[in-house]
């Protein structure tokens, strides 16, 4: 597709033979100067002769311009390099529209990108020839990855035509960022911005990306902020700051942004909807984490897996929603067969007071092996006594002990369990 440019480039050159019209003096309305119009628009500027090709020259041009209007590209190619110029302007001029006929070919950049600056160079083409093709140039450089003279030609076009264009700066900021000089991005970047009578886009990325890369979060974080506003319907920069705020741990302005986001329908993939459920506890809001991440996988935007429920559940605990904690902690085992799962799902309950509930869990955490099976047994022990089993209660608290960590405490409840046993007439 690179083609579609070079050749709109070369239509202009093939119609136009002298260089451009040159503006009248002075506008008819007070007097004033009007803004000046054509190739060249800087103060003073003076329009030089017109040259054109020798006879001889002409002619062969005309034959191979036929050709290329017949859709003859090589042959209009063929044409152009047999010709043998003798002066400079002629060279200049062939070589100009050869390049601009090569530019089109898939795999002609180089050889194109040489004439062309050949053609350039000895500064001999009419105003209008010369203007276009040094932008030509630039435009070619930057398509061959030659960046810094992409740079340098975009600069010689400003500075001959004394124009300003929007494309020309942005085109100079990523000829700069392709150097990996972000530094230099940033001056075209904003001449880009000021320019555009319409924002694109294009021209705020290349300024953050500079930030970003020169590890400037504040700056990177402003340039974002300007992108969201200016563009408040491009839902991914609405994530993009919100993920910036989390970079410089700004946590409440994290939340606040990709709740917008949100809100308007721009979150859909699941690493998002994860990290907005995290903000939300990071933020001392756990219950609105656990509650928004069950909503979401139930209704299959999140992944039901262990990891994911487990998360649900330790929102809920720390919300101190005991009960709701340990049913997804239930339902993450389930999935899992993970222990681990069963024995907080049994303390949760324990402390909830179900203490039937708890029972069966941490029984599920013993059967499926888990680590540190005393600590287990010393909640069965407290589960087991508080529901009036005291038979259990010191079977559990036997095992306990077995723990020297736990021994203390252990030995410290073994006789309370027995009194309470004798108190009720049981005999362990």
């Amino acid at each position: 597709m690179k083609s579609k440019m070079f050749k709109k480039s070369l239509v202009v050159a093939a119609l136009t033979l002298s260089s451009a019209v040159a503006a009248p003096a002075f506008a008819q309305q007070g007097g004033k100067e009007p803004k000046p119009v054509g190739p060249v628009v800087c103060p003073g500027y003076e329009k030089g002769n017109t040259n054109l090709v020798g006879q001889r020259v002409g002619k062969k041009v005309q034959s191979a311009y036929e050709a290329y209007g017949e859709d003859l590209l090589d042959e209009a190619i063929q044409m152009l390099r047999d010709i043998d110029a003798d002066e400079d302007f002629d060279k200049a001029y062939v070589n100009r529209l050869l390049g601009n006929m090569l530019a089109t070919k898939e795999g002609k950049g180089g050889e194109a990108l040489s004439l062309l600056v050949s053609s350039v160079k000895p500064k001999v083409l009419n105003d209008l020839e010369h203007a276009q093709t040094l932008k030509l140039v630039a435009d070619l450089s930057l398509q061959e990855q030659e960046y810094k003279q992409a740079v340098e030609y975009y600069q010689s076009w400003l500075d001959f035509t004394c124009k300003e264009e929007p494309e020309v700066y942005l085109r100079m900021a990523n000829a700069f960022y392709e150097l990996k000089d972000y530094d230099s991005v940033i001056a075209p970047a904003d001449k880009a911005i000021e320019l555009y009578e319409k924002p694109n886009i294009n021209a705020y990325v290349m300024k953050l990306s500079s930030f970003y890369e020169r590890k400037m979060y504040s700056e990177t974080i402003s340039v974002a902020e300007d992108i969201v506003n200016t563009f408040p319907d491009e839902g991914k920069w609405w994530t993009q700051l919100g993920q910036f705020y989390l970079m410089v741990e700004d946590f409440k302005k994290s939340l606040s942004t990709l709740e917008i986001a949100y809100n308007a329908g721009f979150i859909e993939k699941q690493n998002l909807l994860k990290m907005l459920s995290q903000l939300y506890a990071t933020n001392d809001m756990p219950f609105k984490s656990a509650e928004f991440l069950a909503e979401n996988i139930e209704n299959g935007r999140i992944e039901r897996n262990a990891d994911n429920l487990a998360s649900v559940a330790n929102s809920y605990h720390q919300a101190l929603e005991y009960e709701k904690a340990a049913k997804y902690y239930e339902q993450a085992a389930k999935l899992s067969s993970d222990p681990e799962y069963y024995r907080k799902q049994g303390v949760l309950l324990l402390t909830a007071e179900d203490y039937k509930g708890a029972i069966t869990a941490l029984k599920n955490a013993l059967d499926r092996g888990v680590e540190d099976p005393a600590k287990v047994h010393f909640s069965l022990m407290e589960a087991n006594f508080y529901a009036g089993d005291f038979k259990q209660a010191y079977v559990h608290i036997q095992e306990a002990k077995k723990d020297r960590s736990l021994r203390r405490n252990a030995n410290a409840w073994e006789p309370y369990i027995k009194q309470k046993a004798k108190n009720r007439g049981i005999n362990i």
